[in-house]
């Protein structure tokens, strides 16, 4: 025999002849016709050197040779399709580790309930969140660098896979004392005036240190600018700056919220309109049905598709 050569799903059709001794019922075991398992039958003796059946009655009988390959070719094939098969994951059992590249906004409102949800269900994973650095984002994907990139909405190329989670809107935060402010009457929940906006110094989120974000883009379709004086990458000193200072930021409606009472801070309405960014777990598609990359994007959703409340309905 060329094994070269050999259709290995002939062997499909001699176990299920050596099961059931009948091409009829071997063609219904596989949802085949009769007459495609005579013809594979046929082939599988040419192959194979040997009769492999003779009829008996209204059966087939096997040959010696048929015989002695029943076990083993039985045993090869259950071995094939338990490795073919998706394998089971038990996160209880878990020893996988598991990147995810987010800004820190995810350190505050991600990670302490899946750092909870963990230690109950899967003791033993490690989970890591690694700054997500603008421009490379993708190539961190594609180096195996992170398994998955929580970040807003872009036009991914078409190895990824995505996954809408949450909008995020913007709101402005400032110290719950600052004097500025208090001066000019504004209560928290206020809607701030533009000109008391765009005058006030503002500390913008930049982990690339740029001097211009959303909110800018958002002035400018007014016909209005703001005056940023300075910059940091990580919304965590943002809030301890602006609580100790007379700056305000625009930073995302719900880490505003969380952090509010432990930072006194205070949250004030922009002046002008700011799309909502569409926040979305992205990864490779190669990832996509590996059962445990499966099942910790579930959990990561279930924690963050909450936030979305108050927003416009997550698209599907």
């Amino acid at each position: 025999m060329n094994f070269a050569t050999f259709d290995l799903n002939l062997l499909r059709v001699l176990d299920a002849l050596l099961r059931e001794g009948s091409t009829v019922k071997a063609g219904e075991r596989l949802g085949m016709s009769q007459s495609a398992v005579s013809g594979a039958l046929a082939r599988l003796r040419h192959a194979l050197g040997d009769q492999l059946f003779v009829r008996h009655g209204q059966g087939l009988r096997p040959t010696d040779y048929a015989v002695s390959l029943s076990l083993p070719l039985n045993a090869e094939l259950a071995r094939l399709e338990a490795l073919l098969a998706p394998a089971a994951f038990d996160p209880a059992a878990s020893t996988m580790s598991f990147k995810l590249a987010g800004a820190d906004f995810f350190a505050e409102m991600l990670m302490p309930e899946l750092a909870q949800k963990l230690r109950i269900t899967a003791p033993q994973m490690r989970m890591q969140l690694i700054d997500l650095v603008p421009n490379s984002y993708l190539d961190s994907l594609e180096r195996y660098e992170a398994d998955m990139a929580l970040m807003p909405d872009l036009d991914f190329p078409e190895w990824t896979d995505r996954r809408p989670l949450f909008h995020s809107s913007y709101a402005v935060i400032a110290a719950a004392d600052n004097p500025v402010l208090a001066g000019a009457g504004a209560q928290p929940g206020d809607v701030l005036d533009m000109d008391l906006f765009c005058e006030m110094g503002h500390l913008l989120f930049s982990p690339e240190g740029k001097h211009a974000a959303a909110g800018d883009a958002a002035l400018a379709r007014v016909g209005r600018s703001r005056r940023v004086v300075m910059t940091m990458p990580v919304f965590s000193g943002i809030c301890r700056v602006v609580g100790e200072s007379e700056l305000i930021s625009l930073i995302p409606r719900q880490l505003a919220e969380r952090l509010a009472p432990s930072q006194n801070l205070a949250i004030y309405k922009p002046p002008m309109p700011i799309e909502p960014a569409l926040i979305v777990g992205v990864w490779h598609k190669r990832s996509t049905d590996n059962p445990a990359h499966r099942w910790m994007r579930g959990v990561i959703a279930d924690i963050l598709l909450p936030l979305n409340e108050g927003e416009r309905p997550v698209p599907v």
